[in-house]
């Protein structure tokens, strides 16, 4: 045995350097990771998802929360963007940076009209609440001391002033109050909200509402006004981007981590869609935050790409969504695009330590599809049946089914999926996928490109002759008559006439010649009775007769659809398709400059005939994802 055991130790020191594969230091990778998490969660901040409202200082958990109380004795207490329940306050968002520094936000509820704004700097903060011209009088400002996630806080209250003092490191935070006070009790502060209310945290010589708008002013200069002189004409797309991001950028206890969920809505739940958790982290989703974030934040960045991969299944894939609890989607994944995320950061930044931490989840998800969602040499979208972990909701609903594996897709109810039938035996849809198969392929060749980095010379080996096999048998997808790419049943071998913008995804892949490409725009994308028009991509061609449906993926416009296409336009470099990348990039921009001039609001998705956002209940008014309609034109001006 002995003897057995050396010839296969010596053997692999025979190996050549070129396929020999480098140690990857995963413990010093978490180890820098946790102390990036660490500093991130630091100082004075909007962090608990609960309430916008809401300011926390970590890592104490002490909180300073802001309520409104009416004449008639009404008080409102969640405080959400986008908030469609009857009666809610309803939010503006103005601007917010990553990190606390400066915040500026509307808030409408009952007559009541007020400005928020807040200026942290480590642990001091100054919070102004100014009425406005048209607010109703005779309304109250409740200030609430409050102590979350079973931290450690003693508050006293002096009438207009107050103290925080922490367990952990001792400390003593000395705060108070201008504006007209009404009365106080042992953790409440209440104020007329008639008159601007400023709130001091920290050591402070003046404790005036002047004093607090000078302060202010200084913050909104150096965040507002620095970024409006560095994207100049692109200001506004950059605006609703980091915006978006900074509002939904959260701090969830259970799991320790700084991360920024699609929106706030989507962690506490509303009436008709109860909650998944304290936080919600979607599989393409987080990846794409992951990417916008990357522009000008490498901490957030980074965090987000990493809990979204360090979610990854017992099976080894990552799931279509995760959250509290180990309640996550063990049935099925969802768009691989997350080496595309990891790498966009790398090429930022030049973290290699970043590489290693995720490396080996990316590679078990890589492997998974061939292994797991492969039928004649092709992939299909699918959905695993597993034992129950949480036994809730999603654990239950759409197991090993067509449904089931639409949701694996992110395109829950496109007509694409409509009427394809499911092999319950492979657990997979029979229809081989050609966005699929095309994000599979530009995932083992940049997948490959991060085993280069990291040495992992037999990795890369295996992932790029993978990538060209399944980029070969992409090639059988491709109708010429039609000049386009098709889905192809499994069962019946016939090319499926529905279609999306993800057909034109082997872009990504660059299995189109010039010829292919040039062809495929032409006769589909440019096409104004399927694709093309003055708001672009519907998810489902105009002509399709699920596009007059105007519900979720049937037939309105989706940010990250637009995304995709426009990433596999920057893979060709011919006059024509340059012209295509350039109008596609002007007209997502102009999507997400209509309503956010107009209301502040990110949309989920878009009316393709309207391009409003807000004419359906479905689409969540501030989800980070409408955001990558801006991120594209920010890449093509050249600012990424």
């Amino acid at each position: 045995m002995k003897q057995i055991i050396l010839l296969i130790l010596s053997s692999a020191l025979l190996l050549p350097a070129c396929t020999r594969n480098t140690k990857i230091d995963i413990k010093q990778a978490n180890e820098k990771y946790l102390a990036m998490q660490h500093r991130t969660a630091q100082g004075w901040n909007t962090w608990d998802t609960r309430s916008v409202l809401r300011h926390v200082l970590l890592p104490h958990g002490a909180a300073i929360d802001i309520n409104f109380l009416s004449e008639d004795g009404k008080r409102a207490e969640s405080f959400f963007i986008g908030n469609r329940e009857k009666f809610s306050p309803q939010m503006r968002p103005g601007a917010h940076s990553y990190d606390g520094y400066y915040t500026d936000i509307a808030a409408s509820w009952n007559g009541l009209n007020l400005r928020i704004e807040s200026a942290a700097d480590s642990l001091q903060n100054v919070i102004l609440i100014t009425p406005q011209a048209d607010s109703k009088k005779g309304s109250k400002i409740i200030i609430s001391l409050k102590s979350l996630w079973q931290r450690e806080n003693w508050f006293t209250v002096q009438k207009d002033s107050f103290t925080i003092q922490t367990l952990w490191q001792m400390l003593k935070l000395r705060g108070y109050i201008a504006g007209k006070f009404i009365s106080s009790n042992e953790n409440e502060i209440i104020m007329s909200a008639d008159e601007p209310v400023a709130i001091f945290i920290g050591d402070f010589t003046s404790g005036t509402i002047s004093a607090a708008r000078t302060r202010l002013d200084e913050h909104y200069s150096n965040f507002v006004t620095k970024n409006r002189q560095k994207y100049g004409g692109c200001y506004d797309e950059y605006n609703a981007m980091q915006n978006v991001l900074g509002w939904d950028n959260i701090y969830d206890p259970t799991i320790n981590r700084v991360i920024t969920p699609v929106s706030r809505i989507w962690n506490v739940g509303w009436s008709n869609n109860p909650a998944l958790g304290g936080f919600v982290l979607f599989c393409w989703d987080t990846y794409f935050a992951a990417m916008m974030l990357s522009l000008d934040n490498k901490e957030l960045a980074c965090a987000n790409a990493a809990e979204i991969t360090r979610g990854i299944t017992e099976e080894g894939f990552v799931p279509n969504f995760y959250t509290e609890n180990n309640y996550k989607s063990r049935d099925r994944s969802q768009p691989p695009v997350g080496s595309l995320a990891i790498w966009t950061i790398y090429r930022k930044y030049g973290e290699k330590w970043f590489l290693e931490l995720l490396y080996n989840d990316l590679l078990r998800w890589n492997r998974w599809w061939d292994k797991s969602r492969r039928t004649d040499g092709l992939l299909c979208w699918g959905s695993s049946p597993y034992e129950p972990v949480t036994y809730r909701y999603w654990e239950l609903v759409g197991v090993n089914e067509t449904y089931g594996g639409a949701l694996e897709s992110g395109l829950d109810n496109s007509p694409m999926y409509d009427n394809v039938p499911f092999d319950t035996f492979s657990h997979q849809q029979k229809q081989n996928d050609v966005g699929l198969n095309s994000l599979y392929v530009m995932d083992c060749r940049i997948l490959a490109k991060i085993a280069d980095e990291l040495g992992q010379k037999k990795d890369a080996k295996e992932l790029r002759e993978r990538g060209e096999r399944y980029a070969k048998n992409i090639q059988t997808l491709w109708d010429n008559e039609n000049s386009f790419y098709y889905n192809k049943r499994t069962d019946t071998k016939e090319f499926n006439r529905r279609t999306s913008p993800t057909n034109f995804y082997p872009l990504l892949a660059h299995v189109p010649t010039n010829e292919q490409a040039e062809a495929m725009l032409e006769k589909h994308l440019l096409n104004p009775d399927e694709f093309w028009g003055e708001w672009v991509i519907p998810a489902a061609p105009r002509n399709d007769s699920a596009f007059s449906d105007n519900t979720y993926w049937r037939g309105r416009i989706w940010a990250p659809l637009n995304f995709l296409v426009y990433m596999g336009l920057r893979d060709y470099n011919t006059p024509k398709i340059n012209d295509i990348r350039k109008q596609l990039a002007l007209k997502s921009r102009a999507l997400l400059i209509k309503s956010w001039n107009a209301n502040g609001y990110v949309f989920e998705n878009y009316n393709t005939v309207t391009g409003a956002g807000d004419d359906k209940q479905n689409s969540d008014k501030f989800y980070h994802w409408g955001a990558l309609l801006g991120f594209i034109d920010l890449i093509e001006q050249g600012y990424y």
